[in-house]
């Protein structure tokens, strides 16, 4: 029996050795980059200036992305439900967060309870259609709803709480999560987020309900055929997202100076689209790899290149989707890059002439 355990053990070690890894290797990260700049390691526990503290700070942004991106994982690459509004789940988490800690006073807690229960009313505001539209139809109704949430946000009325245009500043956030005073914890915190957040959804896939989610995705009519009534499974799915990007909005609302309209809009859904398509759709450590790819891809090129960054980060997009159309994960899994068919496809778009003339 005792040697069952082991095996089992080694077998557990053995299967997640890749996750293992790099947890141990973003625990000593800090004191690495600390290392490196000179800086020692009691200015780094007392969050003193210096690059350690500012690369934190960068990894702090990657950590929250990661867990908004897994929960659009969830919904559109494991579901197969096409959202455009998912923005409003991350937005209604960071705003909620921002007007209650600086308007109320409220304490982290219980902000979390408000949040967690915002998500699952967002969510059911979603499913109303849920039984009567799916594919693109369901894509542009959650748009709609997003928008009105977008132009809500950004209203005359709602200024006093959030800002208007401007955004909501001034939040306090709470003493022990402080991201200037107690920015090292604040990382380990999110470190500790994202991979609970990982590991539940990896649950969650590997039960009947998230192979049911599957099913759904591959070719709902059939599910429905075999009896499951597909619009609670969705459901599910759309409630366990919501909470999810809701919870990654808390952490944008504390971490971030100014929480902007901007991640309210469709261009922020549409950010999660990508970082799921660069990691890799349906694969979940995709969307973590997809996040620190957006993130730093975003921010390197912004450094060397300024304003026009953004047309180069579009070309790497496009390059992308041409040369690993499985996303970073899946092109590894499946061992083979798509460099003939890329370079088919690139000329293709400017001498006119299709992959069949082509090849």
């Amino acid at each position: 029996m005792e040697n069952t355990k082991e095996n089992s053990f080694v077998r557990a070690i053995k299967s997640n050795q890749g996750l293992i890894i790099t947890i141990l290797c973003l625990i000593a990260l800090p004191f690495v980059i600390a290392l490196i700049n000179g800086q020692s390691f009691s200015s780094l526990l007392a969050n003193e200036p210096g690059q350690a503290k500012f690369y934190q700070g960068l990894i702090i942004e990657i950590f929250i992305l990661a867990i908004y991106a897994l929960s659009y994982d969830l919904l559109f690459g494991i579901t197969g439900l096409l959202s455009f509004g998912h923005a409003m789940f991350f937005g209604v988490g960071a705003y909620l967060t921002g007007i209650l800690l600086k308007s109320f006073g409220w304490t982290l807690l219980p902000i979390l309870g408000v949040v967690a229960v915002a998500g699952v009313v967002m969510a059911l505001i979603f499913s109303i259609v849920l039984p009567r539209v799916k594919g693109i139809t369901f894509a542009l109704v959650t748009l709609g709803i997003a928008q009105v949430f977008h132009i809500v946000i950004q209203s005359r009325e709602m200024a006093k709480f959030a800002g208007a245009e401007i955004g909501l500043q001034g939040v306090t956030p709470p003493d022990f999560l402080n991201p200037i005073s107690q920015r090292l914890r604040f990382y380990y915190f999110g470190l500790v987020a994202v991979f609970v957040v990982y590991l539940f959804y990896k649950r969650f896939v590997d039960s009947p309900t998230g192979h049911v989610c599957i099913a759904i995705r591959e070719n709902e009519d059939r599910a429905t055929m075999l009896g499951y009534n597909t619009f609670y499974y969705k459901l599910v799915a759309l409630i366990i997202s919501a909470i999810t990007a809701a919870l990654a909005g808390v952490m944008h609302g504390i971490f971030s100076p100014i929480i902007r309209p901007g991640i309210t809009g469709s261009g922020f859904t549409i950010a999660a689209l990508l970082m799921i398509l660069m990691g890799g759709i349906g694969t979940l450590n995709g969307a973590l790899i997809g996040a620190a790819t957006f993130k730093l891809l975003s921010f390197l090129l912004e450094k060397w290149f300024g304003g026009a960054s953004q047309v180069i980060v579009g070309l790497v997009y496009i390059l992308l989707v041409l040369f690993l159309p499985y996303g970073i994960v899946g092109t590894w899994r499946l061992r083979r890059l798509q460099i003939k068919q890329g370079w088919t496809d690139l000329i293709g778009r400017f001498t006119g002439k299709g992959r069949a003339e082509s090849s």
